[in-house]
């Protein structure tokens, strides 16, 4: 039975926001907007920023418990259109805060399966959003424009359109947003950019990005939708699709979603990792409030099934100051980011930094010589950066600025042809084509 209209409506009404509180428990809807001091001892809520968390699956946990080890922040509500992993979060947050309190039991967390009716709560100061990539836009957006600050995971956003009406937003609103791009609080990656950005390398002309790739599957048969599961919700803005399970996530468990692997709600690996590498190669290169002039493409993709995005491929990136950036499967690029100059190169990836010559990783950077903004912790960065209204170590504009990058990689590989952009109008100059799949139809009554 299809759901109620409603449900995919833009925007709801007061009964719409009482039904689906009905959703949640009463107690925990019961919380009020500032606890007792004894709860917590000497540090209340009150003293804190709390939060929501939209989408509490594989990524969105880990950010919530990394958020519950922050003193001044407090989780308050967590929304997910699957039941059972809005249960686990809420089990989560209450045992932690429970081991905190003076009589060791909490129940302070309320539970939404529609994010609007989370939003609607003016005690809620920011949210981290860990939707599927489809899902990331439009829950931000309305986030900005409820006055929340936000993190939302990388890639901003499922296509370059969304990315620019986001970061308009979030500036038109004033507020803070932090995109999951962790390897800029890593001071590996930051020391490697650092060492580009000062000319210890000489000219940079190459960079070099291996990204791994994903595999296809076979046709997967309809199967009944989950009673956990609104699956209508889930599907939200993108086109109508039998469930199956591959399409979404494993039941049993919280292992890799199928969504991952589905063009409909992500382009593949060139965003899921190109987001991270390539946005150290535009921070490196000082590109990050621009792009590339030109991207010419290949790409293999699997012949059938359900799974559709690219495996091995190979884009190459023109940019006006003369740099390539060619970004490539890891069976043809190393895994991570290479910079190569004419005096020398650096090589970064998680946990592992070389150089040519190896004198470059113990040079230091001098007084007077360019210093990059410094984060060594991704989460503490936006409570610090909320509580200050300072700009985050990854910004909105540059994290819309590096997926730009990766989407456009996306639509040459469909392309296979050479296109030619302009960073700041943001459009293809020599192919209508392309600019069409810059934005794409939202089901139903979703818009932004």
């Amino acid at each position: 039975m299809e759901p109620e209209k409603n449900k995919n409506a833009a925007f709801l009404t007061r009964r719409d926001l009482l039904k689906s509180s009905a959703l949640t428990a009463a107690a925990t809807l019961a919380l009020p907007a500032i606890v007792p001091s004894s709860v917590f001892a000497a540090n209340p809520p009150s003293n804190r920023i709390t939060i929501g968390c939209i989408g509490v699956g594989r990524m969105g946990l880990g950010d919530m418990r990394a958020i519950l080890g922050f003193d001044q922040a407090r989780v308050i509500a967590v929304c997910d259109v699957d039941s059972n992993r809005l249960k686990n979060a809420r089990r989560i947050v209450e045992e932690h805060y429970a081991k905190q309190s003076a009589g060791g039991t909490y129940k302070g967390c309320s539970i939404y399966r529609d994010f609007r009716a989370l939003l609607a709560r003016a005690d809620i100061d920011a949210v981290l959003i860990a939707t599927p990539d489809h899902w990331h836009a439009l829950p931000a957006i309305a986030a900005a424009k409820a006055g929340k600050d936000i993190f939302v995971e990388k890639p901003l956003t499922r296509t370059i359109r969304e990315g620019r009406l986001l970061s308009d937003t979030v500036r038109r609103y004033g507020r803070i947003l932090l995109v999951g791009s962790q390897q800029r609080s890593d001071p590996r990656f930051r020391f490697a950019c650092e060492l580009v950005r000062n000319g210890r390398i000489g000219k940079l002309h190459t960079i070099k990005v291996g990204l791994p790739t994903d595999p296809g599957t076979t046709p997967q048969p309809p199967m009944p939708i989950p009673e956990n599961l609104d699956y209508n919700m889930w599907l939200g803005p993108a086109p109508p699709a039998p469930y199956t399970e591959k399409r979404v996530h494993p039941q049993e468990g919280f292992g890799r979603p199928g969504w991952l692997r589905i063009s409909d709600y992500c382009c593949g690996m060139i965003t899921g990792w190109g987001s991270h590498h390539i946005d150290i190669a535009q921070w490196a290169m000082d590109t990050e409030f621009t792009g590339p002039t030109e991207i010419q493409a290949s790409a293999q993709y699997p012949k059938d099934g359900l799974w559709n995005v690219h495996g091995i491929f190979r884009i190459e990136y023109t940019y006006a100051n003369g740099v390539k950036l060619i970004c490539a499967d890891n069976k043809t690029n190393k895994q991570g980011v290479l910079f190569e100059g004419t005096q020398g190169w650096v090589y970064v990836k998680r946990r592992v930094i070389d150089a040519h010559p190896k004198s470059l990783l113990t040079s230091p950077i001098r007084p007077g010589e360019i210093r990059l903004y410094k984060s060594n912790n991704h989460k503490e960065n936006f409570l610090n950066c909320i509580r200050t209204r300072s700009e985050t170590i990854a910004p909105v504009e540059i994290g819309h600025r590096s997926n730009t990058v990766c989407v456009l990689g996306y639509i040459a590989m469909l392309l296979r042809r050479k296109l030619i952009w302009d960073p700041q109008k943001e459009r293809f100059t020599n192919d209508d084509h392309a600019n069409r799949i810059l934005a794409r139809p939202m089901r139903s009554s979703w818009n932004l």
